[in-house]
């Protein structure tokens, strides 16, 4: 019997010590570290981990940009950021609403997290749904988490924090309330979703591709120097911009092709994938999911109006 014991206390070690993001901080500008996911989709051997997240180490303290996909996430960056510095964290700022960027808020509930209005309602509206599919999706890696809302509203603007000027903008193209965030003390340039590099971008809340677009002119021509994506790897160059215009250029005119032929939705997610997108990765898993989440709003704009037509 005691072996038993023995051994399922040594199956339950091995499975907890399994599920240990060893988040590894890498410095990325003075006094910014990056913690950097990979490009797959969620699943049960990464636990969500596929996001960049980000602190800003200043001289009034710590400044998050995301909490991550699960409350141990959360937990792990702290011991991150502890290993760097042991100033506290003073402003945990969110991009957006969607799990793998906060549900990690509950190890910073000691901070204040910020967020824009938009950003709060929408983890209001969807954050329990959210967090009950991740629970699906990675299992055990989200034990204990729960949906904690921001506590601050930002609006865009200059905020100070310790030497390090915070430029936010206040965008839209990807959820409908998006934040980035420029460093003008450093040139770093924290995109969240409105910029994905080597990995296909997603599109549940997007209100548009052709917002998303003209966010991404915004940001562009900010005086950046470095560049976070949201997912992806960071560039000094613009050329996650470049893929990004590229991508949504091709998927929109898929999309209004489509439509213009009375395609039906399932023959558009067999669309071929143009060669040029080979190396992104997820591009077939997501054009699917994209299909789905705007192939309706195309269709509907080549529907003629009933009230027009009977005049």
């Amino acid at each position: 019997m005691r072996l038993i014991a023995l051994l399922v206390a040594c199956l339950a070690f091995t499975a907890q010590a399994s599920q240990d993001y060893s988040l590894k901080p890498r410095q990325i500008a003075d006094g910014t570290w990056l913690l950097e996911g990979s490009t797959d989709n969620f699943d049960a051997a990464n636990g969500g981990n596929i996001v960049n997240t980000a602190f800003i180490v200043t001289g009034d303290g710590v400044v998050v940009i995301d909490s991550g996909p699960s409350k141990a996430y959360g937990e792990a960056m702290r011991r991150a950021i502890a290993e760097v510095t042991d100033q506290p964290v003073v402003l945990v700022l969110l991009t957006h609403h969607h799990p793998d960027h906060v549900l990690g808020n509950q190890a910073f509930a000691d901070s204040p997290i910020a967020a824009l209005t938009g950003t709060r309602t929408l983890l209001q509206e969807q954050g329990e749904a959210m967090a009950e599919n991740m629970y699906r999706l990675v299992g055990d890696w989200m034990r204990g988490t729960e949906v904690l809302l921001p506590t601050e509203t930002v609006e865009p603007g200059i905020r100070q924090v310790g030497g390090h000027r915070l430029r936010l903008l206040g965008l839209h193209g990807h959820t409908s309330a998006d934040l980035a965030v420029l460093d003008e003390s450093t040139g770093v340039l924290f995109a969240g979703d409105l910029v994905f590099y080597q990995r296909a971008l997603t599109t549940p809340n997007s209100p548009g591709l052709d917002a998303w677009l003209a966010d991404l002119d915004r940001l562009e021509v900010l005086p950046w120097k470095l560049l976070v994506p949201g997912h992806g790897p960071i560039s000094r160059d613009k050329a996650p911009f470049v893929q990004m215009r590229d991508y949504l250029g091709w998927l929109d005119a898929l999309l209004k092709d489509a439509a213009a032929k009375g395609e039906e939705m399932n023959a558009v997610i067999r669309a071929p994938i143009p060669e040029r997108f080979a190396s992104v990765n997820l591009s077939r898993y997501e054009l699917i999911r994209s299909v789905s989440h705007l192939y309706p709003k195309y269709e509907m704009e080549r529907l003629p109006r009933v009230d027009s037509a009977a005049e």
